[in-house]
C-alpha cells in the first residue's frame, strides 16, 4: 500500500516511523533509568541500617575499593539524585516525542483524506474519522 502513496505522505509515514522507534529508546532508557533509581534508593535506605563505623567497600568496575560510611552515603545520594533528574528529562522527551507523533499522524490523515479521496486502509471510508 506504501507504493501508492503520495511522496509527501510517503515522507511522513516514514517520519512516523522513526518517531516510533525513538519513542521505544526513549522509553527503554526510562525503564533503565528507573530500575537503576530503585536499586541505588534500595542501597540508600540499607545505608541507613549501617553502623558508620563499619567496613565498606564500594565496587569499582571489576574491582572493590575501601571507602568510608560518609563517602558511600553522599555518593548513593548524588547518584541517586542524577536519576531522578535524568527520569525526569527522559519523561519529558517521551512526551515530546509523544507530541510530535500525533502531530504528525493527525497531519497525514488529513494529507490522505484530502488527497486520497478513496478508503483510507483496512478500516475502510470514515476509518479514523
Amino acid at each position: 500500500m506504501q507504493g501508492n502513496l503520495p511522496p509527501e505522505a510517503q515522507e511522513k509515514l516514514e517520519d512516523l516511523q522513526e518517531l516510533q522507534e525513538t519513542a521505544q529508546k526513549v522509553a527503554q532508557q526510562k525503564e533503565q533509568t528507573q530500575t537503576a533509581l530503585n536499586e541505588s534508593k534500595t542501597a540508600l535506605d540499607a545505608l541507613e541500617d549501617v553502623d558508620a563505623d563499619a567496613e565498606m567497600y564500594r565496587e569499582i568496575g571489576e574491582i572493590l575499593v575501601a571507602t568510608d560510611y560518609e563517602t558511600a552515603y553522599d555518593d548513593l545520594e548524588n547518584k541517586v539524585s542524577s536519576l531522578e533528574i535524568r527520569l525526569e528529562q527522559l519523561g519529558k522527551q517521551e512526551d515530546r516525542v509523544q507530541d510530535q507523533f500525533e502531530s504528525l499522524q493527525e497531519e497525514l490523515q488529513q494529507l490522505l483524506q484530502g488527497g486520497a479521496g478513496g478508503p483510507m486502509g483496512p478500516g475502510g471510508p470514515g476509518a479514523g474519522a
